[in-house]
């Protein structure tokens, strides 16, 4: 199980070259080269799962998060490739995708971006109103992920822990199917930029 991450709130203007090459350094690049560590073990072993701690945010974007999705979309596409890659191995992979828990998340290990005057009022400082400590919700343990889910069936690729009333899964499943219905609007515009028929 690899859990390595912490978030970066701001637009994507405020963002210094530092803070975007140590949050991907972390969140990506941190987390990649730990998976492949362990996957010669567990195929060696002939079966396994890779547990790997996302977000929902590698599913859906809101503003003044766009480097914390950037390395949670990233670290989604390259899980999914992998999983597919060592299936013959017995081997499983899962991104689970959590929403909002009672952590530390936002109120140890997050960072901010110095905010540009030209952003106040601005969505992208929609955000930082969580990390008034006024606004923080009383200690409580989240519930461990999976206790059932994983017993009553085989994980998928990704996995959302819900979060509160079910933030991460409706929030995802909204986002899909905008998409979607955005993709099946397209048909006549996707075949117009392909070569005609015969070359």
């Amino acid at each position: 199980m690899n859990n390595a991450g912490y978030g970066l709130f701001g637009a994507a203007e405020e963002f210094t070259a530092a803070q975007i090459d140590a949050i991907v350094a972390t969140n990506l690049s941190g987390s990649i080269p730990l998976i492949r560590a362990v996957l010669p073990y567990i195929r060696e072993a002939g079966r396994g799962r890779v547990v790997q701690l996302s977000s929902y945010g590698g599913q859906v974007a809101f503003p003044g998060n766009s480097m914390y999705y950037a390395t949670k979309w990233g670290l989604g596409g390259f899980c999914e490739s992998a999983a597919q890659e060592v299936a013959p191995f017995g081997i499983g992979v899962t991104i689970v995708e959590p929403g909002g828990v009672r952590t530390e998340f936002r109120y140890g290990s997050v960072q901010t971006a110095d905010p540009l005057a030209e952003y106040e009022g601005n969505p992208a400082h929609a955000c930082r109103a969580m990390l008034d400590p006024a606004q923080r919700p009383g200690p409580r343990r989240p519930r461990p992920h999976g206790d059932a889910d994983h017993r009553e069936r085989r994980p998928g690729p990704r996995t959302p822990a819900h979060g509160p009333r079910l933030q991460a899964l409706t929030s995802t499943i909204d986002t899909l199917e905008r998409h979607l219905a955005d993709f099946r609007t397209q048909d006549t515009l996707a075949a117009s930029t392909d070569f005609p028929q015969g070359e």
